[in-house]
């Protein structure tokens, strides 16, 4: 389910909880999905539980996640606007970066928009 990457500089925790952001985001997470215990994610890591804690603690206090009692930490129920509200609040910081940079650049808005739709065609499965 998670990629983690020990040698990249963002955190651990951080690296967590901002896949799971993007899983509930796009919907491959469901309301009510349990996750996997703080203990099973980090024995197949191999990481310490605490980091695992946090990153769940965070995506509580985000109500990205909801305690259940005696099953653990579940996807909390959001609406439909809430999700594409997440999702796209995922992704306008790359977009900001995107724009700053083709700016920078000089370069045509409309190459940079057929560009992006032709890349977004590559990565459609």
């Amino acid at each position: 389910m998670l990629h983690i990457q020990p040698q990249s500089p963002e955190p651990i925790y951080r690296q967590i909880g901002d896949q799971i952001r993007r899983l509930v985001a796009g919907g491959q997470l469901a309301p009510g999905t349990v996750l996997p215990s703080v203990r099973e994610v980090a024995a197949t890591y191999a990481i310490n539980p605490m980091t695992v804690s946090k990153a769940y603690s965070q995506l509580e206090a985000e109500g990205v996640l909801e305690r259940l009692r005696g099953k653990g930490m579940a996807i909390a129920a959001k609406t439909s606007t809430e999700a594409a509200t997440d999702r796209w609040r995922l992704i306008d910081p790359a977009l900001d970066v995107v724009a700053r940079q083709a700016r920078d650049l000089e370069l045509d808005t409309d190459a940079v928009l057929a560009r992006l739709e032709r890349k977004l065609g590559e990565h459609q499965a």
